[in-house]
This record gives C-alpha cells, structure tokens and sequence, in this order.
C-alpha cells in the first residue's frame, strides 16, 4: 500500500464533503461504540484487566529478544519454519520464495495488516501467483481495487448498494441488495479457492513463546480454511505480537472482541502449532512464520515503546472524533486513526506523515478505551515535539510559536498584546458578534463562525469584578 500520508489535511476535506462516507461513519456509533460500551459492562473488573494486558505487553517487550528465541525454539521443535525479515521488501521476497519453491499458482489471504505494510499482494501477483482475500471485507475491496479504511471493518466506507453493484459488476450474476444474499454469494465465489489453493496466507493476532504457537482471531471462519486446507501455510506478523504464554492470552482474548467488535468472544479462535500430522484430518504440510521487524525495533527502549503493546483492536479510531469525521482513507496508509496517527510517522518516517500526529483533539477518548492502556495523545505530543526539534514544521508556525514564546515570556508586553488582540477581535465580529474568516486561522472558520470576544481581556473583566464586589 503506497504511503500518502502527507496529503492527510487534502483528503480529509474530500472525505468531509462525502455524503456517503459520512452517513456510513455515523454507524460506528451504533455498531462499535455502543456495542463495546454494552460488552465492557458485563465485566466487574474491566479496568483490572486492561492493568494486567498492559503488564503482559510490556513484560514481552521487556524481554523481546529473549521471549522471541523462545517461540523460535518451540515453533521449530514443532515442524515450522521461522524467517526472520527486517524490512517489508524482506517479507515480500522470502513469500515470493517460498511460492516459487513450492510451486504455488494461487495463494488464500485471511485478513493481515503486515502483509498490507508490505504490499504483498503486488509482490505476488508480479511473481505470476494469484491472490484472493477471503475476509469478506477484504474480498469487496479486492475486487473494487481499494485499500480498506478500518482495520477490523475494512469496507465501512460503502454501502450496501455499492457492494451489490460490484458483484454484479465482477460476478456477472443477478443482482442482489440483502446482506445475507450478498454474503452467500461472495461465499459461493470463494469456496472453489479454497480447495484449490496451493498456500494459505494469515497474520497472527498474537504468538504465543512457550508453545511456539500462532493465533488468529476471526468471525467469519475464512481464517481456519486458509491456515489449514491448503498444503503450505504461512503466517506473517510483526516481533512486537509475541505474548509469554498461553494464560496471557486468555487474558488479552478476554479484551480484544470487546474492544474491537462489541462482542463478549469472537466466532473463532484458531491455534496453529506446528505442521500436520499423519493422524489429522487437516492441515498444513509446510508451515513457515515469518516475523518482521519492520521499524519495530527503533521504538524499544525509546520514549515509544508503549506503542508496541497495541492488540489491534481499532477501538482508538472507533472513539475518535477526527477519524469518526474523515474515516481510514484520509489517513493515507494501513493504520487509521490515532494509532496511526502514531505508528506511520514511526514506521515510514516522521517527514512523510508530518499532519497525522497533528490529526487530534487530544481529548484522550482513545487512550480511555485502549485495552492495553496506551497513553495515546502523549505519544502524539511527544511526536509534534520531535516535528518541532528537527524543523519539520511549517516556517509559518514556527515563527508563531516564537513570538508568542517571546511574548509570553514578558508580561507586561504579553498583557499589552493581549488588550490589542481582543478588541480587534471584538471589532471584527461586527454587530452579529461572529468572526466569519480568521486571519492565519482560516482552517477554524472555512466551516464555522468563531464567537467574537467581549472586547476585554480575562484579567481586566476579573479586576472590573473585584472592584463591584
């Protein structure tokens, strides 16, 4: 997926004036708010929990490498096969390998945000392998040609009669407007992939050192299909997944529906360890885990770090008044949301994303919700912070920042200033009281009025008060 994160503030204005992506938002607050807030209220010990999810993270973070050999030694013990890949372009060529090795015409993808970092799909279809995305989602915006806007409901920018003009479009059969028609078809589609796959892709949710196990967490079943029909499985994910044990993660399962779906437990939970045995039914003969780094290892040890905890869940974006206004899209990589908003300055650099840090109220609804407690706004402070120190920010605003630094360090000068710029202000909000078009505040006022100060300033309205009483 290209990187066009530095066209955030243009994309967020074509997003804004979309009709039909803002009446499809709008369902984030019936379908994900609310359902999470219903499922958060079963639990008496919701924030004990999030206490101890944020302890397990941080334990395996704290110990990565060592945590990391482990699961290497027991997948292996196993019958998998680890990669290790720095980059994305590693991931790419190691899949790309193994497709040529095993002779692999097509490939079954079960939804994975590393192989969306990685654009593997190109990769692989550039090597002459055919990929189909089974998730359903996925699936929609395969055959729309569209990187998906939220990372657990990755179509929620297209209505129901998009998606049936599409099938009819790409399937070539009798239209179809009900979920369940429409869902039974893309089901009928997919089926024959299945069985004719010669690999399975997948991520992994988490994985897990004392088992070498994987784990991927779905409601739609595709996951189980591609992870065990087809006779070569491979599953990608990035080093920051790896969880101690087992007991761990029923901990962080008892978190993650909740706060990505709604839900007290997802469909399915799938648990892949090693490679298939005479005695199973199903299964892969060839299982190879690859781990990527990816720009993960700069954050340990670093002011950071705590981003790294991240489940996925996309409760942060859920709860986010900017992305609940622009969606994924405007974002301009895999990661929406203040995750994102985090995770692509760090991964595809701070120079290329320069307003996602920026894309926030800092209200801090998404680090209230995070399930593993990530201070999100203080991570996005302190990424506005570095903007300022290496000078990637406008001139314009710096020079602003300056003067009114100067400024504020003179009382006297900034108490004088202060009574200039509030009568102007008065002024300029005429008889309605309303200032219409803010000079170098343009951005506050193209969409709303800005209500015109009294004409005084805090301190002499207070002054003026003491003096009555």
């Amino acid at each position: 997926m290209q990187v066009a994160s530095m066209h955030f503030k243009a994309r967020s204005g074509e997003k804004l004036a979309d009709r039909k992506l803002q009446a499809a938002l709008r369902k984030l607050q019936s379908n994900f708010v609310k359902s999470r807030a219903d499922r958060v209220s079963e639990l008496d010990n919701f924030e004990d929990l999030r206490t101890a999810a944020a302890a397990i993270r941080d334990r395996a973070l704290d110990s990565l490498d060592a945590y990391l050999e482990e699961f290497e030694r027991n997948a292996t013990a196993r019958g998998a096969i680890v990669h290790w890949a720095e980059t994305t372009a590693d991931v790419n060529r190691i899949v790309c390998e193994l497709a040529a090795k095993y002779s692999v015409r097509k490939a079954v993808k079960s939804k994975s945000m590393v192989s969306e970092e990685c654009a593997l799909n190109d990769a692989l279809e550039a090597a002459g392998v055919r990929v189909i995305e089974t998730d359903l989602g996925e699936y929609i915006l395969q055959l729309a040609q569209e990187p998906p806007s939220h990372i657990i409901a990755p179509v929620i920018h297209k209505g129901r009669d998009e998606i049936a003009d599409l099938f009819e479009e790409k399937h070539h059969l009798p239209r179809k407007t009900a979920a369940a028609e429409l869902t039974r078809e893309a089901r009928e589609m997919l089926r024959s992939h299945f069985l004719s796959a010669d690999m399975g892709i997948s991520g992994a949710n988490f994985i897990v050192a004392e088992t070498g196990t994987t784990l991927i967490v779905t409601n739609e079943g595709n996951g189980r299909m591609v992870t065990t029909l087809p006779r070569v499985h491979v599953a990608i994910t990035g080093i920051e997944k790896v969880v101690p044990t087992l007991e761990d993660v029923t901990t962080l399962l008892r978190l993650l529906p909740r706060s990505a779906t709604g839900q007290s437990i997802s469909n399915y939970i799938s648990f892949t360890t090693g490679i298939k045995d005479a005695q199973d039914a199903a299964g892969a003969e060839h299982f190879h885990i690859i781990l990527l780094d990816g720009g993960r290892t700069k954050l340990i040890g670093s002011d950071m770090q705590a981003m790294l905890r991240c489940i996925r869940c996309g409760a942060c974006m859920n709860h986010c008044p900017v992305y609940q206004s622009v969606g994924g899209h405007a974002y301009g990589w895999v990661y929406p949301g203040p995750m994102g908003a985090i995770l692509t300055p760090t991964y595809v650099g701070l120079e290329n994303a320069l307003d996602l840090p920026h894309a926030s109220t800092l209200c801090n609804q998404c680090g209230v919700v995070c399930p593993v407690k990530i201070p999100l706004p203080d991570l996005m402070r302190k990424l506005r912070e570095k903007q300022f120190e290496r000078g990637l920010r406008p001139w314009v605003e710096s020079l602003g920042l300056w003067l009114w630094s100067r400024t504020a360090e003179r009382p006297a000068l900034y108490a004088l200033a202060s009574k200039i710029g509030v009568r102007i202000l008065r002024w300029m909000g005429g008889a309605d009281k309303l200032i219409h078009n803010l000079p170098f505040g343009s951005g506050w006022t193209a969409g709303r009025d800005m209500p015109a100060p009294q004409g005084k300033t805090f301190r002499e309205m207070y002054a003026q008060r003491q003096q009555k009483s």
